[in-house]
């Protein structure tokens, strides 16, 4: 675990067996709006009641977290709407709005610092230094813990140099800091990390929780945090926060397939994979959301799946996920023969 003072969110996770993380921004507030190439973060200060409106909807869904409007929150994404000298600004704002939702709720809301890629490759394969990237996410870091949050969220970043750069650059605000990476291609991410390098990471670097969002589907989202579990520490926690389905193209946009029962059935496998925070990703609706704030409080603990329960319950599963997860329950099932700690993980939740 992150080695930071107890908070809001540590607290909470030592309390708690599972905790509901929240769905969709981006998709969401397209429906609400949002034209594709606008930059999301200029809402927080644009139309607050709008992003405000978001955060209540999924608290009202059962969300024990919330992730603020910050994705594309650094600099270097900033620039390309005129916006780099605003970061300050529309963080810090995007954490005030959230914070005030979580605070209204009458309940105990974490209030999540969403970091994102910084959309530039960095050395030395790109242009972009370690240090400037660690400047960067230290910039937004330091806004959002200044807006109210109280865990700092760095998701979909696929390189181990930027994951590592965000890491030191969010060190600044002094937070519990989690990370999950996007495995999307073939079991990997796009720069080709693997579930067990993340777990690496996490333990070097003594993050609060890591995990897998986004991605191509719950399937195969399932399947890396399987194959995170029996890499990981066994007291690491994981964060699955799966797409809704399938990404599909109809009648011009881009919709993706997830049932609200498709998502209940997310979550039940979720748990028996190993996690303790689910969420939804892109696609997931408050609608979503209720379905699997329902399965999290209804879940009996079941065994730990294997390739055949994930396929018949949420679809098909890549060959490189395939072939990891082969290997990683053949290991664990090794580990149960032997009344290891991997035996008693698969059931946690």
């Amino acid at each position: 675990m992150d080695d930071t003072v107890n908070n809001r969110f540590t607290d909470l996770l030592a309390r708690r067996r599972c905790l509901l993380a929240d769905g969709a921004t981006g998709s969401n507030l397209f429906e609400m709006g949002l034209v594709s190439g606008d930059a999301p973060e200029l809402w927080n200060v644009d139309h607050p009641d709008r992003i405000k409106l978001l955060h209540q909807r999924f608290v009202d869904a059962g969300a024990d977290i919330i992730l603020t409007n910050t994705f594309g929150g650094t600099r270097h994404r900033l620039k390309l709407h005129k916006a780099e000298e605003r970061v300050r600004e529309l963080n810090r704002a995007a954490a005030q709005l959230a914070r005030s939702v979580a605070d209204a709720s009458g309940r105990e809301v974490i209030v999540a610092g969403s970091m994102g890629p910084t959309g530039e490759i960095l050395e030395p394969l790109g242009p972009l230094s370690s240090a400037d990237a660690s400047a960067a996410f230290a910039e937004q870091a330091v806004a959002l813990a200044e807006g109210g949050a109280d865990v700092l969220w760095i998701e979909t970043l696929s390189s181990r140099e930027e994951v590592e750069a965000a890491i030191a650059g969010a060190r600044a605000a002094g937070l519990p800091i989690v990370s999950t990476l996007s495995f999307d291609t073939n079991g990997r991410t796009m720069m080709s990390l693997t579930p067990a390098e993340l777990a690496g990471i996490a333990r070097e670097q003594h993050l609060a929780a890591c995990g897998s969002n986004c991605g191509v589907g719950p399937a195969e989202l399932v399947a890396s945090i399987l194959n995170l579990s029996t890499a990981a520490d066994p007291d690491m926690v994981l964060v699955a926060k799966a797409n809704c389905g399938i990404p599909q193209w109809v009648n011009g946009a881009i919709r993706y397939d997830g049932t609200p029962d498709l998502m209940a059935n997310y979550v039940h496998l979720a748990i028996d994979a190993g996690a303790r925070i689910i969420g939804g990703c892109c696609g997931t609706s408050p609608e979503h959301l209720a379905a699997m704030r329902k399965a999290l409080d209804s879940h009996v603990a079941g065994p730990r799946p294997d390739t055949a329960a994930l396929e018949s319950a949420l679809g098909q599963i890549s060959t490189g996920a395939r072939a990891q997860l082969g290997g990683n329950l053949d290991r664990a099932a090794g580990s149960a023969s032997g009344a290891g700690p991997r035996a008693s993980r698969s059931r946690r939740g």
